[in-house]
């Protein structure tokens, strides 16, 4: 069985260390902070093998370079991450990469960045989805579309529900406020919102979240419900969602 070690990183982000006890083979997920990754993976004496990149912003691959420097471990990564170091292996929607006999599934999720992956491990009932859906939000649109985020965003609505999404930020609470703005109505929100405040006055993690919660209260996979998308607008799903993601960037 796979363990999957989650801690802080930089100012709000979490890393995280995939790693094989069979094998001994570690899996990098993003690489906000080198030098972090390596002291984390040395608490554990476990050896980094691999990075896989979900997308080329500094504060998911920033790191590449300094871990490959201690480790050799070979680089698996959508294209756009030449902008900051080379790749091993470029990967796009529809391929697959393992970790020992642990096979996952490439998915694209584009929006927040073009050229966005997520990683999605069926056997395992688990998703690294970067910055393309957090616990009650997304990503911020910098270089997608909003037909192209939303289509990205139903491929992550389409996976099983019993899901344990790995989201990159702890971004829960600031998100939970918007999405009782966006559907005030809804009480299962309502219930969330509650939780994420106690957890957060404890300090505990709200990461990682379950897909079957994200889609009954996170607004952003709701865009084709048929209350949010009378009170936001749209013709369709994808100007529904439209709406949110300007709404949520000036909230």
């Amino acid at each position: 069985m796979l363990e999957i070690h989650q801690f802080p990183c930089l100012s709000d982000n979490y890393g995280f260390l995939l790693h094989d006890p069979d094998s001994g083979e570690t899996v990098a997920i993003d690489t906000p902070d080198g030098a972090e990754y390596l002291k984390q993976a040395e608490a554990k004496g476990w050896r980094i093998t691999q990075i896989w990149n979900t997308h080329w912003h500094p504060d998911h691959a920033g790191g590449n370079k300094a871990i490959v420097a201690a480790t050799g471990a070979q680089v698996i990564a959508p294209q756009e991450v030449e902008k900051l170091s080379p790749i091993d292996r470029e990967v796009a929607h529809g391929d697959t990469v393992t970790l020992a006999r642990h096979e996952a599934r490439v998915i694209d999720v584009s929006g927040h960045t073009n050229g966005h992956v997520a990683y999605h491990l069926p056997d395992d009932g688990i998703a690294f989805v970067g910055d393309s859906v957090f616990a009650l939000g997304c990503g911020r649109m910098f270089e997608g579309e909003p037909e192209q985020f939303w289509n990205s965003l139903a491929r992550i609505r389409d996976l099983p529900p019993e899901t344990t999404l790995y989201c990159a930020h702890e971004y829960t609470q600031a998100n939970a406020k918007f999405a009782l703005h966006a559907d005030p109505d809804n009480a299962a929100l309502r219930t969330y919102a509650a939780e994420v405040d106690e957890k957060r006055a404890r300090g505990v993690p709200t990461v990682p979240t379950g897909l079957a919660r994200e889609l009954a209260t996170n607004p952003f996979l709701r865009a084709d419900d048929a209350g949010i998308r009378q009170r936001w607008g749209g013709a369709t799903p994808a100007q529904t969602f439209a709406a949110l993601r300007e709404a949520k960037d000036g909230f």
